[in-house]
């Protein structure tokens, strides 16, 4: 372990083992692209085992896996996720990584045909055992015209909704009221570790570490689709400033 954190940060084991427990608290991580073959993100078995001992190097012991489910790219069905979760499961109990709980959940994007999926009521895939945590993303540039009315179906059918990635719909940027509105309205918050690093923008920075000064972060994700995603969280989220802040909030990860 201490030649791999030599290696991870170029110093001395002793601040490398603090920096990996600090992620090691999370316990879960709820938001990633690692089933192979569904969406953007990992492409084939192989792939998905690499980020899976990525991930696992990082301190995560237990993966929601979330693919994208939209009507016009990804029309990914509660089966077909099911499925190569099962061979998710199979494979990387083959690689001899037994130390990983692999389940599986969706990253639904607010559009006509997730309305007409709560309209028909058709079973949504949650997470969190019996708390039903649905995760949903919504499109960055345009304000959807349907977000309060989605969140009041998701609620009245026992769900409880979570919106990933706030920090990146630049349709909210200065409208930081409105993201306060949002979270008193049930919504929970989830933020992507990368913000941290300036990875997706500085802007997208800025509202994370605004959303941690407030502490309205209800859960933290990886968003993991690639090894460009781990690398980051290795060589610019653990040393970044505000990942202790925001890992001293009550966040949920540890408790899915």
């Amino acid at each position: 372990m201490a030649s791999f954190l030599q290696k991870l940060f170029g110093r001395g084991s002793g601040s490398g083992n603090e920096e990996l427990a600090q992620l090691s608290s999370l316990g879960a991580d709820m938001h990633s692209h690692l089933l192979p073959g569904l969406d953007d993100g990992a492409e084939t078995v192989e792939h998905s085992i690499e980020l899976l001992r990525e991930l696992r190097d990082l301190g995560f012991r237990k993966l929601v896996m979330t693919p994208h489910v939209m009507g016009d790219f990804y029309k990914n069905t509660p089966e077909g996720i099911r499925e190569a979760l099962a061979r998710m499961q199979t494979a990387a109990e083959e690689a001899g990584i037994t130390d990983m709980v692999l389940e599986c959940a969706a990253e639904y994007y607010l559009d006509e045909w997730f309305a007409g999926k709560l309209e028909a009521a058709e079973p949504l895939l949650s997470f969190g055992g019996d708390q039903r945590y649905v995760l949903f993303e919504t499109s960055y540039m345009n304000e959807p015209f349907n977000f309060a009315d989605t969140v009041f179906q998701l609620k009245a059918k026992g769900y409880r909704p979570v919106l990933a990635h706030p920090e990146r719909y630049t349709y909210l940027y200065g409208r930081f009221d409105e993201l306060k509105k949002i979270r008193q309205s049930g919504v929970l918050l989830q933020v992507n570790l990368n913000s941290l690093s300036g990875y997706y923008s500085p802007a997208a920075r800025h509202v994370a570490e605004k959303l941690i000064d407030a502490g309205m972060v209800d859960m933290v994700g990886t968003d993991t689709h690639h090894r460009r995603h781990t690398h980051t969280l290795r060589t610019k989220v653990l040393p970044a400033g505000y990942l202790k802040k925001l890992l001293a909030l009550p966040l949920l990860n540890s408790s899915l």
